[in-house]
């Protein structure tokens, strides 16, 4: 069994692998302050909630994107899995060829992404990941990275808008149904989801234009659910993209 780690900004995404099969997977929010030993405990519990024997576990792959926390997460899988995990960074093999100006820049995540994307349904493609941040990664036909863009994602943005507008709730994320609301409620979903939709289209469509005019464009996150059935551009949603290249990874270095 593989156990892959994408540790985010937001999120701790767990996916437990047979293969590459997905047993089980897990999301559980990022402590940075949390321990080792701490998340040792916690993952052994999800393993025993879930009804697996953690000593199945024979390889550990690992992408963050949170530098402080990376240490605790390969100690605890030192300590609790008597494993040294693979940490998704420079140097190891991916299949793809990073263009990025100074490829240490760009997050473990984006990579993984962009191995799955690539392998799963060729190039070019797009990746869109809704995350803490809403992440754009171009690859090519070739399988080179480019790169992308960066947006505040849709919780942030929301987020932003009620803290800093006096008289404005909380609002669930969920569509209103007009982009004319009447109330304010519904004014404040529409304005972020269907602006938020429009972002990621133009977006894309500027991506596309730049790789070519064609490529495949595959979501992936949190909340691509919300917002990418309001998208024109998005053609599937992959919801474990990124495990799948933590997975992929592994494999190419285990070989």
């Amino acid at each position: 069994m593989i156990l892959a780690i994408d540790v985010g900004n937001t999120n701790v995404v767990l996916g437990a692998y047979t293969g590459e099969k997905l047993v089980t997977h897990w999301r559980v929010s990022t402590q940075r302050h949390r321990t080792s030993d701490e998340y040792g405990i916690f993952v052994l519990q999800l393993f025993k909630y879930a009804g697996l024997d953690p000593s199945r576990v024979e390889a550990i792959v690992l992408a963050s994107v949170v530098p402080p926390l990376t240490p605790a997460i390969q100690d605890m899988c030192r300590r609790f899995f008597g494993i040294e995990p693979l940490v998704v960074e420079l140097g190891i093999k991916t299949g793809i060829t990073i263009g990025y100006e100074n490829p240490r820049e760009v997050g473990a995540d984006r990579i993984a992404n962009a191995v799955a994307a690539y392998r799963k349904y060729g190039g070019p493609v797009i990746v869109v990941d809704f995350g803490t941040a809403t992440t754009f990664d171009a690859i090519t036909g070739s399988g080179e990275y480019l790169g992308g863009a960066i947006a505040p994602g849709l919780n942030i943005s929301a987020e932003a808008l009620y803290v800093r507008a006096a008289k404005l709730p909380k609002v669930e994320l969920t569509t209103p149904g007009h982009a004319i609301g009447g109330n304010t409620v519904a004014s404040m979903q529409a304005g972020i989801i269907f602006g938020y939709a429009g972002l990621v289209d133009e977006l894309v469509t500027r991506i596309k234009r730049e790789l070519g005019g064609e490529a495949r464009v595959v979501a992936t996150g949190g909340v691509a659910s919300i917002v990418v059935p309001e998208t024109t551009t998005i053609e599937v949603i992959d919801q474990w993209l990124t495990l799948e290249g933590l997975v992929m990874i592994y494999q190419m270095n285990s070989k």
